[in-house]
C-alpha cells in the first residue's frame, strides 16, 4: 500500500511534530510504504484552499496513492460535509482513508460502514445549515435589511473617462462587470444630450 500522510496546524506558533510522530508510527506498524508527507502549517481549517492538501488530492487523483492517513478529521476538513465529500471522492478512486483520533480506517469493511454513517451526518449538517441560512434571510427581510450586493453607481464623468477604451477594458478599469458597465452607460446616455450620447456610445 502506497501511503501519504497529511497534517495541519492553524498558526505558526504550533507544530505538526506530534502529529507526524503518530502518523509515521501507524504507517510503519501497518507495513505500508510512505510515499509522501504533506504539511499545511499556519493554515486555518476554514480555508477552502490549502496548498499541501491540494497537492495531496492531486496525487490521489493521478492514482499515485492507495491510502491517506491523518491525525484527526478536523485537521483534514473544514467541516464534516467537506470531509465526507472528500473521503467519498477518495473512496470512488480506490484510495483508502485513515484518521487516527477517530479510529476511522476505510481500508477495512468496518471503516466503510463508518463512511456511510459519516455521510448521513454530513447530509444532516448540510440540511441544518440550509435551514439556518433560510431562517436568517427571513429574519433579515422582516427587519427591513437589504439583501444582496449594494448597487454600483457610475457617474457620467467616470464613464466618459473610459469611453475611449474597449468595453472589457473599460469595465476592468472601473472595477465592475461588463454587464454592469453597459447598463450604466445606457442609463447615462438616456439622461444626456445627443452629443454626449455619441461620445459615450
Amino acid at each position: 500500500m502506497r501511503a501519504a500522510i497529511y497534517c495541519r496546524v492553524s498558526s505558526d506558533a504550533q507544530t505538526v511534530d506530534n502529529q507526524l510522530l503518530e502518523l509515521h508510527s501507524y504507517v510503519a506498524t501497518r507495513q505500508w510504504t510512505l510515499t509522501g508527507e504533506f504539511r499545511d502549517e499556519g493554515v486555518s481549517g476554514s480555508r477552502d484552499r490549502r496548498p499541501a492538501l491540494d497537492r495531496l488530492m492531486a496525487e490521489a487523483r493521478r492514482g499515485r496513492l492507495d491510502v491517506i492517513c491523518v491525525w484527526s478529521l478536523d485537521r483534514f476538513g473544514r467541516s464534516l460535509a467537506h470531509v465526507v465529500t472528500t473521503v467519498q471522492e477518495l473512496h470512488e478512486r480506490g484510495v483508502a482513508f485513515v484518521s487516527l483520533r477517530e479510529g476511522l480506517d476505510l481500508s477495512t469493511a468496518a471503516g466503510r460502514l463508518q463512511l456511510h454513517i459519516l455521510s448521513a451526518l454530513g447530509e444532516f449538517e448540510r440540511a441544518r445549515l440550509i435551514e439556518r441560512t433560510r431562517a436568517g434571510l427571513v429574519r433579515a427581510r422582516r427587519q427591513g435589511t437589504r439583501l444582496g450586493r449594494r448597487p454600483v453607481r457610475l457617474s457620467a464623468a467616470r464613464l466618459a473617462a473610459v469611453a475611449h477604451l474597449p468595453v472589457r477594458d473599460a469595465a476592468r478599469q472601473l472595477g465592475v462587470s461588463v454587464n454592469t458597465y453597459r447598463k450604466a452607460r445606457r442609463a447615462v446616455c438616456q439622461q444626456t444630450s445627443p452629443a454626449r450620447v455619441e461620445k459615450l456610445a
